[in-house]
């Protein structure tokens, strides 16, 4: 076999393979007479047929698939002797496969980076140190109150955070409409609970006021009946209740699990939930930070076709995340692009390390995991059940486990200097909308 290498720009490179006529015919003559001993064919009996005939009738199609496999196996072996690492399948150019003469192709495709791994030692980041006070602990409390709000019946107009009762029919053209009527309605004005225009005819409308208020339904609204369309509502107001917060009392413990022990255990265990998350993030941040540690140091030229992988790979992701299932609603490409290479050229850092320290895949860390993973959902041991009869999910499981693995042996290499945070710092407390706190039950 006659192998000719070309170096492209990058980590582009192209193969000229020339596979001897004779390999195929022999290839093609073996078939054929393995073929004649078993074959059917009219007018002979299985196995009987003469040679000739079996090899007039199918040595086109047995042609065709030894030249199939010979593709793929001579590229095996010129990549083996040329001692390439292919980053994917190759592209095959001016295929010439007649029979009777050499089988002749040119395969293009990108090879894997080599880079040299950079002393772990000279690796510097930096890791956060918070201490959660009882300043943060009384502003946790203090979010949690504004999750359950009480309401108190008042005698003036409703405004923003009230929450009203309203009786409300609706008419498009004069003609009332499914879904247009409602009695006893309850929502809290300026919480985007209603739309937009709806919302505001009722703010500053008192107590058995009657008010007709025009809303525009989106063009994308669910019901198709009035989407795109104008509708009047004469709303009347028969309630108002302004918002405040709950006691601090043995009923608001309850309303978060804790049953006894009063306001005292519902701090500890709101300090417990909160040094979890604290702990979380502090990991988070330390991994995100040695990660890009290795990134920095470690400038590789990625395979193009690895980056179209990974491109496709957070373009499901994203869609899961917002619900997507028209593909051509996705951002562009292009805003995948920088992200896919990080991870690539990570892929490629982190496989590197593992290849050299020896680093194997440790069954508790999975198990750990696993547990980890589950514990998320409403049925846990049938979650794990499932995992566990999944190859393509454990081998993610084995992979996670596998990067926490590396992250750890290179934060004992590394220089970590300890950077004083607070809690509200690292976790994004009262710079974000407050989430609901899950107790421990």
């Amino acid at each position: 076999m006659q192998v000719s290498l070309t170096t492209h720009a990058g980590l582009e490179r192209r193969l000229d393979v020339a596979v001897p006529a004779a390999r195929i015919a022999g290839e093609v003559d073996t078939r054929l007479k393995s073929l004649a001993r078993t074959v059917r064919l009219k007018g002979f009996r299985p196995g009987k047929a003469p040679y000739a005939v079996v090899r007039q009738q199918f040595a086109s199609q047995v042609q065709s698939e030894v030249v199939s496999e010979l593709l793929q196996q001579s590229f095996s072996e010129a990549v083996t002797q040329q001692k390439l690492r292919p980053a994917g399948g190759p592209r095959i150019e001016d295929l010439s496969a007649n029979p009777g003469a050499d089988l002749r192709y040119a395969a293009v495709f990108e090879v894997m980076p080599e880079f040299a791994l950079q002393p772990l030692e000279a690796l510097a980041i930096e890791r956060p140190e918070a201490a959660i006070t009882d300043a943060d602990v009384d502003a946790m409390i203090e979010s949690m109150r504004r999750q359950r709000p009480v309401f108190t019946v008042v005698d003036r107009a409703a405004e923003d955070t009230d929450q009203v009762t309203v009786d409300f029919e609706g008419r498009v053209a004069g003609a009332t409409f499914d879904g247009g009527m409602g009695n006893g309605i309850k929502f809290v004005v300026g919480a985007g609970q209603m739309l937009a225009e709806f919302d505001a005819g009722v703010k500053g409308a008192k107590t058995g006021e009657t008010r007709n208020v025009t809303v525009n339904f989106p063009e994308n609204y669910g019901a198709k009946e009035v989407a795109g369309k104008m509708a009047v509502f004469a709303v009347t107001l028969q309630q108002v209740e302004a918002q405040g917060l709950p006691a601090l009392d043995d009923e608001f413990c309850a309303s978060f699990g804790v049953e006894s022990g009063g306001i005292e255990k519902l701090r500890a265990e709101v300090r417990e939930n909160m040094q979890r998350e604290l702990d979380q993030a502090i990991h988070g941040k330390v991994r995100l930070a040695l990660l890009d540690a290795l990134h920095n140091a470690h400038p590789i030229d990625v395979p193009r076709s690895m980056v179209d992988e990974q491109i496709q790979t957070l373009a499901v992701e994203a869609a899961r995340r917002m619900g997507i299932r028209d593909a051509n609603q996705l951002p562009p490409r292009e805003a995948f692009e920088q992200s896919a290479r990080r991870r690539v050229s990570l892929g490629l850092i982190i496989g590197e390390i593992i290849r050299i320290e020896g680093i194997k895949v440790d069954r508790e860390r999975v198990n750990a995991r696993l547990a980890e993973t589950v514990s998320n959902y409403p049925n846990p041991d049938e979650m794990r059940r499932q995992y566990l009869q999944s190859a393509e999910a454990m081998r993610d499981i084995e992979g996670a486990a596998l990067e926490d693995q590396v992250i750890d042996s290179v934060l004992k290499r590394a220089t970590v200097t300890p950077k004083v945070s607070s809690f509200a710092e690292l976790t994004g407390f009262g710079q974000k909308v407050a989430k609901s706190i899950r107790l421990s039950e």
